[in-house]
């Protein structure tokens, strides 16, 4: 399960014997090769479903566990079409751990999981729990801009994406390439420079669903808040 290493519990969180928490982390594709991304409860913070590792869990055991917790989906509802090869780490800097941590935890070693729906994205829920994760949803293209990631953990994104990005399934995106990060598309009225992004999102409250027109404020945000490692 964690490639021979010892492991060890500070609190309630569950560390390897250099101080990486184990992590599963989501990608989670449409029949379109777009990719999931949910909303931090009451923040302007998006990011793939992610977690912790349990005591006694394999990676593919806690990764379905955190997809059925955030997302409401079961393993009825998904494909797995690949996962990485090795542990992903990063290590967060001394001044973003919380003093009762530090000493303790260096930071996340991940396995990233890609998965394509192959039910409706209806049965994404939102609520499935008595403690959701997110508030909002959208599909988004593949590629995360990197520049929108907090620097620690740009390397694991670039990692997992690019090294993911040769299991897509085939998606006839005449147009598109998927060897980089493509430039955010521009309508023909949108200002050029623009910080603002609009996109198509699907917003769930409860067991109800829209679609609405939303524009990503300039001050929104992709997985930024190093205190989440230790929460979810």
């Amino acid at each position: 399960m964690h490639n021979g290493h010892s492991l060890k519990i500070w609190g309630l969180i569950m560390l390897d014997r250099e101080g990486f928490r184990p992590n599963v982390g989501i990608i989670l594709l449409n029949q379109k090769n777009q990719v999931f991304w949910g909303k931090r409860i009451r923040t302007h913070s998006w990011q793939f479903p992610q977690g912790g590792i349990d005591r006694g869990e394999s990676p593919e055991q806690a990764m379905f566990r955190e997809l059925h917790e955030e997302v409401g989906l079961l393993p009825e509802h998904v494909r797995i079409v690949a996962r990485t090869r090795d542990w992903l780490r990063y290590e967060v800097p001394d001044r973003f751990i919380r003093r009762d941590a530090r000493g303790h935890y260096k930071g996340q070693k991940q396995i990233w999981y890609l998965l394509q729906l192959v039910e409706p994205d209806w049965n994404i829920n939102l609520r499935a729990t008595s403690h959701p994760e997110f508030d909002a949803w959208r599909w988004n293209d593949f590629w995360v801009p990197l520049d929108v990631v907090v620097e620690f953990k740009r390397g694991v994104y670039e990692m997992a994406l690019t090294e993911l990005s040769r299991f897509l399934p085939r998606y006839d995106n005449r147009g598109r390439s998927y060897r980089g990060a493509p430039r955010a598309r521009q309508n023909d009225n949108e200002v050029p420079g623009s910080q603002a992004q609009e996109a198509s999102v699907s917003v769930q409250f409860g067991f109800m669903q829209t679609q609405i027109r939303m524009e990503l404020p300039p001050g929104g945000s992709f997985d930024p808040d190093p205190q989440n490692d230790l929460k979810s």
